[in-house]
């Protein structure tokens, strides 16, 4: 079982939408595919039509008072299981400040044989909750708006990593991109030669990804021919052979 995290300091730069889309990428290659939703806003949650609640909250899951596999939610998209989101989430800081960094890989290991590919979809802050995904994900990917203040987050959690004496994989990739833009353009130019570890697609910026919230659905679902969703696929072709799982969906 591989985890992969969504992550990024900043708000707003897509990375619920970018955690549904590789998800269910990752599903239609045939893949056992768990999106965990972390974020208490539980966006991934309403996304798949899912109810956001959790039997006895998330402090009993992960006191270990809570088996996972029974609030696991599946989805009407083959192969993609949701763990839900919900309110009592805002507390999860505070509950994991007394556990070990290795606590969130603890709680996947009972089902680690369920699944081929976790993915974490996760807050924007610096947090408790962030020492514990940067400690259990494979890789982290993060989106980034072509700005140079998203540049600057990016290094923030370099910073923060190095900090705190974790190697984690760091995998960037670009979102809301507008190549009309000189800006984003020359943004895009800067990080591809500072630093090797990018991930080469780019989803643009488009009215097809707003829709999602209407829609409810990823956006191959309702659009699979339109520039986000053939760069989400994309996207996922890269992250899958940097992981060694099936590229191309199943036949």
């Amino acid at each position: 079982m591989r985890i992969v995290a969504l992550y990024s300091i900043k708000g707003g730069v897509g990375k619920t939408a970018s955690a549904i889309n590789l998800a269910h990428s990752a599903a239609a290659c045939g893949l056992r595919v768990l999106l965990w939703d972390l974020d208490p806003q539980a966006a991934a949650t309403f996304y798949v039509r899912t109810k956001p609640r959790l039997k006895g909250g998330i402090e009993k899951l992960v006191k270990g008072k809570q088996e996972m596999a029974r609030v696991i939610r599946s989805t009407e998209y083959e192969g993609l299981d949701i763990l839900p989101a919900e309110f009592s989430y805002r507390h999860l800081d505070h509950i994991l400040e007394d556990e070990k960094r290795s606590r969130l890989r603890k709680l996947l290991k009972p089902i680690r044989d369920d699944y081929d590919l976790v993915v974490l979809d996760c807050p924007p802050s610096i947090s408790s909750l962030s020492e514990q995904v940067f400690a259990a994900a494979d890789a982290l990917l993060v989106p980034l708006i072509p700005t140079v203040l998203s540049l600057r987050t990016l290094e923030q959690l370099n910073t923060c990593l190095a900090e705190l004496d974790l190697d984690a994989q760091v995998w960037p990739f670009f979102t809301l991109v507008d190549r009309r833009k000189t800006l984003h353009k020359d943004v895009m130019s800067s990080l591809k030669r500072d630093y090797p570890l990018q991930l080469s697609a780019n989803i643009p910026y488009s009215s097809v990804v707003e829709r999602m919230g209407i829609e409810r659905a990823p956006i191959s679902v309702y659009s699979r021919t339109s520039a986000p969703a053939v760069s989400y696929r994309e996207l996922w072709q890269e992250v899958a052979q940097r992981l060694g799982l099936p590229e191309t969906p199943a036949s």
